[in-house]
């Protein structure tokens, strides 16, 4: 049955996953294309110079791009089982509902995860020709805070597609806010370092939220 579920989910995302990934390579290319530009003109000194003394990792125009991703991701998963009542159907299929929607959501983390290692692998990369390993390490460890905003927003969306009433809505939409805020609330590198698993934490327990809709969904609780 696990099979089946992800490949109805891959059979449902894959094209958008295709224009998400396209978005991404175009965009880390135009982010690295003018890095080039930099260093051709002004030498690969000024980079190690803005990694080192100034509060910059060269990628910021990437800053939002993995909760942008998240978010689009969610509601391409979910908004057709919702507009086209699908998840009727499904929870009603011989299949514990728990697990079920566990596939679901483990599908859309680990597609999102794939694209994040991608971008970071290219970054990491690119970044290794021009400054020691170090300081591409610096700039990956900030970028991972971006990655876990990048869970949050998909997580997040999806609970407010799955939820039923508007009163746990706006609720999810304040938690989503409180905790997107405060992932991106500094921009001073590795400035997350000392609590990431403190925020990894967080970002895993909303996930939660994704069940308890469904449940009142089932309950046929709806506004």
């Amino acid at each position: 049955m696990n099979k089946m579920i992800l490949y109805k989910e891959w059979l449902k995302t894959r094209w958008l996953l295709l224009g998400i990934l396209l978005a991404m390579a175009a965009l880390t290319f135009y982010c690295f294309l003018n890095l080039a530009k930099v260093v051709e003109f002004r030498g690969a000194g000024l980079l190690w110079e803005a990694l080192v003394t100034k509060e910059t990792v060269l990628t910021e125009i990437l800053r939002y791009v993995p909760a942008i991703a998240g978010a689009l991701l969610a509601l391409g998963q979910f908004i057709p089982e919702i507009q086209q009542k699908r998840l009727k159907l499904t929870l009603h299929l011989p299949y514990p509902q728990g697990r079920m929607l566990l596939a679901m959501a483990l599908y859309g983390l680990t597609a999102l995860t794939l694209l994040y290692a991608l971008q970071a692998c290219a970054s990491a990369w690119v970044l290794s020709a021009w400054v020691p390993g170090e300081l591409v390490a610096r700039v990956l460890k900030t970028m991972a805070v971006w990655y876990l905003a990048g869970w949050a927003g998909y997580l997040f969306t999806s609970a407010l597609c799955l939820e039923p009433t508007w009163r746990f809505r706006v609720l999810i939409l304040l938690v989503a806010a409180g905790l997107l805020r405060l992932l991106y609330l500094s921009g001073i590198p590795e400035a997350y370092n000392g609590f990431f698993p403190w925020l990894l934490l967080y970002v895993a327990a909303s996930a939660g939220l994704l069940f308890a809709g469904v449940a009142r969904f089932k309950e046929g609780l709806q506004d």
